[in-house]
């Protein structure tokens, strides 16, 4: 099994993302003694976020046969990007445009929204940290929910922030209960997906506009969108880059299928957006990337089609989960989460099953939402696998064994 087979590396694990978070071993000197470390930083352990499905394959010795845990989309990128940045890539000796001058461009036409109302950065993560370094510091109060996206948590304690978080309500994200935790504890900064990571569910345009009018004074909404492109009509307020309470992150990892390129960006209040440049890595996008990204968005063609796909593997998937007695949660985003029918302890043997399987799949990892696996969407070849799969997974964990 995957835990076993990583814990020979020295590798120590906890749970985290419904998966196994990677620790290094000590170092010979306590950090708490090194003279490099500030005191914060001696202070947090040596973690990653999330554990790989390459560092799994390693352990394992064995590639998956289907890759259906990260929420990539394996339909891919438009080809017309595909075709710029191999074009791109006789020019590599030159560094990207700091500014990512022509995509903020294309963004502010696609959007109707000021170029100087976006940044653009190294995926979502990337935007979140520069966000984060720009607000937080010890003892700043922020409010996120119990078992949203970990990598903002992992920004916020990186830079001493102080997290306080609220249940979900009814396997969704609460507005209603983030603004009054805001509220209580006086928090600077509010973090909320919609659709939602890791449930897949989504709230209409108008209870997000709500939540967006109800930001306390002196707080900030991050509204992290990066499956908004995935979702139905009607699940996004239309941008207002007036109000300097909330600020709205985009993503062409999910829809656009380039997880791999890293470009995200921000949308926001002129003078926020404007913060960003006293900490962000000026050359941190690379090239490639941003060329990518531009012929991406000018391909809405190619985005319609695959959310198309997308919609036909959700339903896929639905059905899956059916004719094996299980209920899935409807789904706005490109992965679905299945409810187990038990608790947290036996989702993981299912997951644990299906790794074991070749198939890599995550779970959330805070009940009772950790009842549930989450599969991406993927091609009919990776639904086949996953209609074997999952039945065996079921027998085997409800059975108490893992090796099949």
């Amino acid at each position: 099994m995957i835990s076993s087979c990583l814990i020979k590396m020295g590798v120590a694990l906890t749970l985290f993302k419904g998966e196994r978070r990677a620790q290094t071993p000590p170092m010979s000197e306590s950090p708490k003694n090194s003279p490099l470390l500030t005191p914060l930083a001696a202070s947090l352990p040596a973690t990653v976020p999330f554990v790989g499905p390459e560092a799994q394959e390693r352990a394992t010795g064995q590639p998956f046969k289907a890759r259906l845990g990260a929420n990539e989309s394996v339909f891919g990128p438009s080809p017309n990007a595909i075709r710029a940045m191999r074009q791109a890539v006789k020019d590599m000796w030159m560094y990207g445009d700091p500014e990512s001058h022509d995509l903020r461009a294309a963004l502010g036409k696609h959007l109707n929204v000021a170029m100087d109302e976006i940044v653009v950065g190294a995926g979502i993560d990337g935007l979140l940290d520069s966000l984060v370094r720009l607000t937080v510091t010890n003892g700043t109060p922020v409010v996120t929910s119990a078992g949203a996206y970990p990598t903002f948590n992992y920004h916020v304690k990186g830079y001493g922030g102080t997290l306080h978080t609220v249940a979900y309500t009814a396997d969704h994200e609460d507005p209603d209960h983030l603004i009054a935790k805001a509220r209580e504890v006086g928090a600077k900064l509010i973090y909320m997906s919609n659709p939602d990571n890791p449930m897949g569910t989504v709230h209409s345009a108008n209870t997000i506009q709500r939540m967006i009018e109800s930001v306390p004074e002196g707080c900030l909404l991050i509204l992290d969108e990066a499956y908004i492109d995935l979702a139905p009509r009607g699940s996004a307020p239309a941008l207002n880059t007036k109000n300097d309470r909330v600020i709205r992150m985009r993503t062409f990892s999910k829809g656009y299928g380039m997880a791999g390129a890293r470009v995200g960006y921000a949308v926001g209040h002129a003078s926020l957006i404007d913060a960003f440049n006293r900490v962000r890595n000026h050359f941190g996008m690379n090239r490639i990337s941003q060329i990518g990204a531009l012929a991406a968005l000018a391909d809405q063609d190619w985005l319609a089609d695959v959310c198309d796909k997308v919609e036909t593997s959700r339903q896929a998937l639905y059905q899956i989960a059916e004719d094996n007695g299980l209920d899935a949660l409807q789904s706005a985003t490109n992965f679905v989460a299945i409810d187990c029918g038990g608790d947290g302890v036996f989702a993981r043997a299912v997951l644990d099953n299906l790794v074991a399987q070749g198939i890599f799949v995550r779970m959330p990892f805070v009940a009772p939402q950790d009842r549930c696996i989450r599969i991406s969407c993927g091609a009919p070849k990776d639904m086949t696998l996953v209609a074997k799969a999952l039945p065996k997974a079921l027998a085997a964990a409800r059975a108490g064994t893992q090796n099949l």
